[in-house]
């Protein structure tokens, strides 16, 4: 392993000391030491690697994001319609693996710690609301465009609706008041009322064997 790659081991090894700090004891207890304490490396090391914690903070969250738009890149594989690629972002958009979790869990926190940090605020990570309601709101306007949405729906109205469903129901799950199973359920059905036409046999058929192919 050379110099570099021994450079970025290191620092996701740290990164991800930050996530399982993160998720089980909250943001707030995310401090230079404990980090390098669940990492098992020296607080000289962590702060070799991130001079700040906002430096340390702003890195974890950067790879985090990273791998949620990953995930979701994914899942929009095969998703030509726009109900496909709403499944496809609800289906990120509740907690429901460790992974997904963490994110949820770093997004919320952060974001309420921003409301009175003004540097917190100025993270891009806390801009990610704003890129999802424009891109769900194209998918609504091409749906209706196609006649495949409800009548007499504003596609960036119902875009802020459902994603502002979405976020409360994935406060809910982590805070046990809803499983993700009930909370998935909830924002399909929603869907189900912005598309109240399912697709024909054919299209049906097209769509399992996609889904098929992506197991």
């Amino acid at each position: 392993m050379n110099r570099t790659d021994n450079r970025e081991t290191r620092r996701h090894d740290i990164t991800e000391a930050v996530l399982r700090v993160m998720t089980r004891s909250g943001l707030h207890a995310v401090t230079m030491r404990a980090v390098a304490a669940e990492a098992g490396v020296s607080l000289r090391l962590v702060q070799h690697y991130f001079e700040t914690k906002q430096h340390l903070m702003h890195t974890t969250l950067n790879r985090l994001t990273e791998e949620m738009t990953q995930r979701l890149r994914t899942r929009l594989t095969g998703a030509h319609r726009p109900r496909d690629v709403m499944e496809a972002v609800l289906a990120e958009a509740v907690p429901t693996d460790e992974r997904s979790r963490a994110f949820h869990l770093a997004y919320t926190s952060y974001a309420v710690l921003a409301v009175t940090d003004e540097t917190l605020a100025a993270h891009p990570f806390l801009n990610a609301p704003d890129a999802m309601e424009t891109f769900v709101t194209r998918q609504l306007t091409r749906a209706r465009d196609d006649g495949d949405l409800a009548p007499g729906l504003d596609p960036r109205t119902e875009a802020v609706t459902l994603l502002a469903t979405a976020a409360g129901l994935g406060v809910a799950v982590l805070a046990g008041q809803r499983t993700p199973q009930e909370a998935t359920a909830i924002l399909h059905s929603g869907l189900a009322r912005l598309f109240p036409n399912p697709a024909s046999p054919g299209e049906q058929g097209e769509a399992t064997a996609e889904e098929g192919g992506h197991k």
